[in-house]
């Protein structure tokens, strides 16, 4: 339609244009959550973005852009002790709070498209939390995407260590502990790798409370893909050496259609 805002790049491929935006939301506690937004000219779909364990939805501006040029009101926040959002950074006192904050997102996204229906889509441990969240709390959405998401304990995750970690959440909960993450097996593009290093907002400890609320929400979602009502859809890399795609095999078996 002539209506809608279009450029030309240097090639005479039309494209349209993308309107960032940048703001604060408040969680249900008040801490303070960083969001930001790809507007289109004219949105058919609000597509809702949750991004991974110590990173934050700046890494995302290639996705948000993608997707607006295709008509989505594209919106990402970065989780609490993430990113530019308050909090202590790579704590949570619990994995409710991160599903407390999701929600809180979602309503935000809602106010501001009442009219357009809503896509959730979590990469890693936003994955996680979207695969809860569908399980658990039965979210009123068009659907979800859920890509690479950890849904089963790698092999470097050993019982002893599982142990450990609960043993410290309970005495020593913001005890810093190295994230434990190789960048190098964060994508096959070198410059990929070299952009994660580089950034300053990515952490590399988290906190003894993170750590093992994080493995026991892997545990407890990877056996609830049964309780998901909406249509979703799993995509994980079969080379992926952080989270094993057998859980997300084993999630999907579960999925009652």
């Amino acid at each position: 339609p002539a209506a809608r805002a279009q450029r030309r790049d240097h090639r005479g491929v039309e494209r349209r244009v993308v309107r960032r935006s940048q703001a604060y939301f408040p969680a249900a506690d008040g801490v303070r959550l960083f969001r930001r937004a790809w507007m289109p000219p004219s949105p058919r779909v609000a597509l809702a973005v949750v991004h991974g364990f110590a990173e934050h939805s700046g890494r995302y501006d290639h996705v948000g852009a993608w997707f607006s040029t295709r008509d989505f009101a594209v919106h990402a926040y970065d989780h609490r002790g993430h990113g530019r959002s308050d909090g202590a950074r790579g704590h949570v006192e619990s994995f409710g709070q991160l599903l407390d904050d999701l929600e809180a997102f979602l309503d935000v996204v809602r106010r501001e498209h009442p009219e357009l229906s809503v896509v959730l889509l979590g990469h890693s441990m936003g994955g996680l939390l979207t695969a809860s969240l569908l399980a658990e709390r039965k979210p009123d959405l068009l659907g979800a995407v859920v890509i690479g998401p950890p849904l089963e304990l790698g092999s470097g995750v050993s019982r002893m260590r599982l142990r450990m970690a609960r043993a410290l959440r309970r005495i020593a909960p913001l005890m810093r502990l190295r994230a434990g993450l190789d960048a190098s097996d964060l994508s096959r593009d070198p410059e990929v790798v070299k952009a994660y290093e580089g950034d300053p907002l990515v952490f590399k400890r988290a906190s003894a409370s993170l750590a093992a609320e994080l493995l026991d929400a892997v545990g407890r979602t990877g056996q609830a893909g049964m309780h998901v009502q909406i249509p979703t859809l799993l995509m994980h890399g079969e080379a992926d050496r952080i989270c094993p795609p057998r859980g997300t095999r084993n999630f999907h078996s579960q999925l009652r259609g």
